[in-house]
């Protein structure tokens, strides 16, 4: 496993993270093998984790706090999300301090941890001032119970401005975004990579394989399959990336993976670390021989003809407006 700081700052994340959004807790079987993914992290030398308080209420977070507690506090990042309502109260949702400040203990005591390593804001909260949120986990950094804050799937403009009030107000640093990017979807070298890199602020990704999309499981022309994320997420999110066009790519994709002796999934995850900007890239996996996969991605130099020919597949042109 390598290693890269958290942006500019001292904190060490290893390049592949493991999430825990998809994790099946139905029943014994299946937290069996969530358990044997979280063990089969650290052997790879994994040591970010990541969660958040809305993924399977709670459970989520009270499982990996279980898994992780057999392990030293120091040999482990973890981080967990706050903004998706938590019940049906005016302020069980969003990112006010009062929200904030009850759902931070709540999340420590699933985890049964005295502190989180990182904390994210989940969506940006229109009915809260960003100076009210950034104050609180600010505070909430000077009372120990994070050690660093950050944001999650923000524009643009919405991160600039937060970095602006927390230097005018002289606020903790704002340390980290978790935005989605995958060969599908690369709004963020628009404009967040930049202005990521001038603040010196770590960007670890979520969805690096477009919610499976790019292991090349789901192939043209044939059925989905069997027990894959397709045949039973609810939010359909892989169904609506099974399109024509992304199904073409993956289909040209693969001859490119094939000639550097790798899957597809190996080669996607090494086309996002490629970027300096990337601290960190946060997969899912459902069982021990998905992750040890992905870390293959690990130190894989992508050579420039197959940067060229990656590039020529998906044909991202980034968005850019001519002035005078």
């Amino acid at each position: 496993m390598q290693y890269r700081n958290l942006g500019k700052w001292g904190l060490k994340v290893s390049e592949i993270a493991l999430g825990s959004w998809v994790t099946d807790l139905s029943g014994t079987e299946a937290e069996r093998k969530a358990l044997d993914t979280v063990n089969a992290a650290f052997d790879l030398g994994i040591n970010f984790f990541d969660c958040a308080d809305a993924y399977s209420g709670g459970a989520a977070e009270r499982f990996l706090g279980k898994a992780l507690g057999g392990h030293k506090r120091s040999e482990y990042v973890v981080s967990s999300k706050v903004f998706f309502p938590m019940g049906r109260g005016a302020n069980d949702w969003g990112l006010s301090r009062k929200h904030i400040v009850e759902q931070l203990d709540n999340t420590l005591k699933n985890m049964k941890l005295d502190y989180l390593d990182l904390y994210f804001c989940h969506r940006f909260d229109p009915t809260t001032p960003v100076e009210e949120t950034l104050q609180v986990l600010s505070d909430m950094v000077a009372a120990g119970k994070i050690l660093y804050y950050g944001v999650s799937e923000w524009s643009p403009v919405q991160l600039t401005e937060a970095l602006h009030v927390v230097k005018e107000n002289r606020l903790r640093p704002l340390s980290v975004i978790q935005p989605q990017y995958n060969m599908a979807d690369r709004y963020i070298e628009d404009e967040i990579l930049g202005i990521c890199e001038k603040n010196g602020v770590g960007i670890v990704p979520f969805s690096p394989l477009a919610q499976g999309l790019f292991t090349g499981k789901y192939r043209k022309g044939k059925p989905l399959p069997e027990g894959s994320r397709a045949t039973w997420q609810a939010d359909r999110q892989i169904n609506n990336l099974l399109t024509e066009e992304n199904l073409d790519k993956v289909e040209r994709l693969i001859p490119i993976a094939e000639k550097l002796n790798v899957p597809l999934s190996v080669l996607a995850l090494a086309w996002i670390l490629r970027k300096k900007q990337i601290s960190s890239v946060i997969t899912g996996a459902s069982k021990a021989e998905q992750l040890r996969s992905n870390a293959n991605a690990v130190g894989l130099v992508l050579p420039e003809d197959a940067l060229a020919e990656i590039e020529a597949v998906l044909g991202y042109t980034p968005f850019c407006r001519k002035i005078g």
